[in-house]
């Protein structure tokens, strides 16, 4: 294995990206997880590999990625930058970084050579990804595209950073502009060559548009200033009536998606106070006065937060033949979906979870969805299927298709979005499952004398 990173900070980008892709390294990882190394080359997986460091501080022994060493240094106060600061804040977390963003990580664009503050560390530094198919175009990496949804409060964030001190006397400002309102924040205080996310909180229209969003910073500077917001109607894409009559011989089960969720969050805020060092100031016979000669002293005060979530899955109430989880095809489901945030944050930084949707088997788990109606809101809100415009009794329920495989798990697949945080947006995956065993027919019968 070529070195990652060595005491002087030195690395061979090149050499480490043909280890990592090469056929030996990759059919050992392929060994180690259990995968066959044909399916997992074959563009269904992602390697993520993260530098580990071995070091001794303060006479312990450690070994960390560089977002653990992020994390450390936010819980310890700094320690590990005072007295490690070439190790875990500039040569560990330069050893890698993403030139193109994926899986929730953005590619690096900032300074690859100095020193880099926790923040950056934590969401962006330290990380390689290897694509087993071709790589994305190349495009506008520092102004992606953001997708919103309708009617939803969400959290629009930039991240400013100074080559110089930012304090109460000259401290930075952000605009943002959005369809028509302007929000300011004020009073950003940032310590030389360091970084702070800002951020705004708005609510969405209520009709699907493409937002131009732009943002105005004095005192500082951001690699962000522009970008497109796509807002969407989730309810645009409800399932067909399924009727008695639809068939499908071919059918195969497929696996559940694969999709990106973000289950934590870290974003923090610099503050500023003044140390007074009174100096007296002799004038001779004219006697003197006293000098207040101090200066400003920062503290970083870091959040975080975290979705977590519950999913049931069930026969409708009305099934006449149900038994617990099990059930005939044809008949409808329900559902009940809790999610969770958990944060230290003020209320100011985060939303609530607010917006859930299920795919399902039938669909290959693509084209069509359901969007769920939020019954309870709050850190932890509770969703549902929305009456369904096919059942006679306006039932909450998706109904199964009746040629669904006998002796098969029916699962759902949910997503739950927009819990968002100046450090994105929380999403978790959820699954659950109802078991077939024949279907809605088995349940007529003519009774003849």
């Amino acid at each position: 294995m070529p070195t990652i990173v060595s005491s002087k900070g030195q690395s061979n980008i090149d050499a480490i990206k043909r280890y990592f892709c090469s056929e030996y390294a990759c059919m050992m990882v392929a060994q180690a997880a259990g995968v066959d190394y044909e399916r997992m080359i074959a563009g269904e997986y992602k390697l993520l590999i993260e530098p580990i460091a071995y070091f001794t501080h303060n006479g312990q022994y450690y070994c960390m990625t560089a977002t653990e060493a992020g994390l450390y240094d936010q819980m310890s106060g700094g320690n590990l930058r005072r007295t490690m600061t070439s190790l875990t804040h500039k040569n560990l977390p330069l050893a890698m970084f993403l030139e193109f963003s994926d899986l929730g990580i953005s590619a690096w664009t900032g300074n690859t050579t100095g020193t880099q503050n926790n923040s950056d560390i934590i969401n962006t530094l330290g990380v390689g990804i290897v694509w087993f198919d071709e790589a994305p175009p190349e495009g506008d990496i520092e102004a992606p595209d953001v997708e919103y949804r309708v009617d939803t409060d969400v959290i629009t964030s930039v991240t400013l950073r100074t080559d110089t001190d930012l304090t109460p006397d000259n401290p930075a400002s952000v605009t943002f502009h959005i369809l028509g309102t302007t929000y300011r924040v004020n009073d950003v205080v940032i310590p030389a060559g360091d970084s702070q996310v800002v951020w705004v909180k708005w609510h969405t229209p209520t009709t699907p548009q493409t937002v131009t969003i732009t943002v105005s910073v004095s005192g500082a500077y951001t690699a962000q200033d522009t970008f497109v917001a796509e807002i969407v109607d989730l309810n645009e894409h409800i399932p067909p009536d399924p009727v008695a009559t639809d068939t499908n011989p071919g059918y195969t089960v497929p696996s559940l998606p694969n999709e990106t969720q973000k289950l934590t969050a870290n974003w923090g805020v610099w503050s500023c106070y003044w140390v007074p060092v009174w100096v007296w100031c002799d004038h001779g016979e004219d006697g003197g006065h006293w000098v207040d000669e101090g200066y400003w002293e920062y503290e970083y005060t870091g959040y975080s937060a975290s979705i977590s979530g519950v999913m049931s899955l069930m026969p409708d109430d009305i099934v006449p033949t149900a038994s617990g989880k099990s059930m005939k095809s044809g008949y409808g489901v329900k559902q009940d979906v809790t999610a969770t945030l958990s944060t230290d944050a003020p209320t100011s930084h985060i939303t609530h979870p607010q917006t859930a949707f299920s795919v399902f088997p039938e669909f290959q788990y693509e084209t069509y969805l359901r969007l769920l109606q939020r019954v309870s809101s709050g850190r932890s809100a509770k969703f549902t299927f929305q009456p369904n415009e096919f059942s006679t009794y306006s039932r909450e329920v998706h109904f199964t298709p009746i040629w669904f495989p006998d002796a098969t798990n029916y699962t759902v697949f949910t997503q739950v979005w927009d819990t968002w945080t100046p450090d994105g947006m929380l999403s978790i995956n959820l699954n659950d499952y109802v078991s077939i065993d024949g279907s809605l027919y088995d349940d007529w019968y003519t009774n003849r004398e």
